[in-house]
């Protein structure tokens, strides 16, 4: 039974895992993960207070959001696992 209160989970990874994109340890990496409730997550570098007033005028922030950073890599090779609908 789904319960639309539960916290999602991690369903999958999008694309290469670290080590297969040159992360020598693995440790930390960019990465982009499908969750249950079909929105994602995405691990990668906090640079809010750097790009945050770079944002276009149409473009908004919350409070509890951050501007993360991930490599090109990380997406190109996550872009084929990425549904179209």
């Amino acid at each position: 039974m789904y319960d639309e209160f539960a916290s999602p989970r991690i369903i999958r990874r999008l694309g290469d895992p670290p080590q297969h994109r040159g992360s020598l340890s693995g440790d930390s990496c960019s990465d982009v993960f499908e969750l249950s409730d079909g929105s994602f997550a995405v691990i990668g570098t906090d640079r809010t207070e750097e790009l945050d007033a770079q944002l276009p005028a149409d473009a908004a922030r919350a409070d509890y959001e951050r501007i993360v950073v991930i490599t090109r890599d990380t997406l190109l090779r996550a872009k084929r696992d990425i549904p179209d609908a």
